[in-house]
């Protein structure tokens, strides 16, 4: 019984690599080998997704990189954050996560911008469906990883913009990813989440991803005209995390909301305004880190 049980292994195996090499295109690899960043976050509403499109933006614009943004984010908010600077085109990402044949990755689905050397994935509201189909795969932790192997030689950096939970989208990026920049506005809310996803990190790096770290923490939607609290907050995390803490605030700028609004990024809608510069600054921090 166990040759018989074996032997129809194998031919179910060897039907399905039939049928992948038939259906599945065969991709080249890439001469480059990404640095695979997630923008997380549990709490919504602290500037995650403006911090991954204008750092992805500033990446390309300032050091010459390329870069994917990749949205896992069901709301679909990179997409309408920038818009206006999206050439058509792309495919669905939950076609990716849920194709139980597996073998396929995320440029097949990528879009180009009208800056040269950043890719997005499009806006996709079906990756809501994804999240509870993800739970009944096996290895669902490891597809996103799988679907960026050769995705990720074709780019320096990939930018993820996780949801503001911790679902199963959140937990496949992050098990994809080599570092997570956590955004945290000076909100006692906002540190509780970075303490439950910090947690969330450290059992992923001893269960799932131990190559995974702590690229910073970024505090971001700061009101200049509440000193008391922004010190309050900053201190709470310094005494947690001061080592990982980011020596740039961004700040509460009418510039970013309406730089959305129009569907670009800062640097398009306002490169001279205070969160362009802010930006600015973060994407050199973050390639030195990447670097150093």
């Amino acid at each position: 019984m166990r040759r018989l049980l074996k032997s129809g292994i194998r031919r179910i195996a060897g039907a399905d690599e039939h049928q992948n090499e038939t259906l599945q295109p065969t991709l080249p690899r890439g001469q480059r080998n990404a640095t695979v960043v997630a923008v997380a976050a549990q709490k919504g509403g602290v500037g995650k997704t403006t911090t991954s499109v204008n750092l992805a933006s500033a990446l390309v614009r300032n050091h010459g990189l390329r870069v994917l943004l990749m949205d896992v984010d069901p709301q679909g908010h990179v997409y309408t954050a920038i818009k206006k600077q999206v050439h058509p085109g792309g495919g669905a990402l939950s076609s990716i996560l849920t194709d139980e044949r597996g073998g396929r990755e995320v440029m097949e689905i990528v879009a180009d911008t009208v800056l040269d050397g950043l890719d997005v994935t499009p806006c996709d509201p079906r990756l809501s469906g994804a999240e509870d189909l993800l739970g009944t795969r096996i290895g669902k932790e490891f597809i996103l990883r799988d679907a960026l192997q050769i995705t990720r030689t074709h780019y320096d950096v990939v930018v993820i913009d996780c949801p503001p939970n911790l679902g199963n989208l959140t937990l496949n990026a992050l098990v994809a990813s080599d570092f997570v920049l956590v955004p945290c506005d000076p909100s006692p809310l906002a540190v509780n989440g970075v303490d439950a996803l910090i947690g969330t990190v450290s059992t992923i790096a001893n269960r799932l991803n131990p190559n995974i770290d702590i690229l910073g923490l970024l505090m971001t939607r700061v009101d200049g005209r509440n000193t008391t609290l922004n010190q309050t907050v900053r201190s709470q995390l310094e005494a947690a995390y001061g080592e990982v803490m980011l020596d740039v605030d961004i700040g509460i700028n009418n510039s970013l909301s309406q730089a959305q609004m129009a569907g670009l990024d800062i640097f398009e809608f306002d490169p001279r305004s205070r969160g362009a510069k802010q930006y600015t600054k973060l994407a050199s921090m973050v390639n030195e880190l990447l670097n150093g």
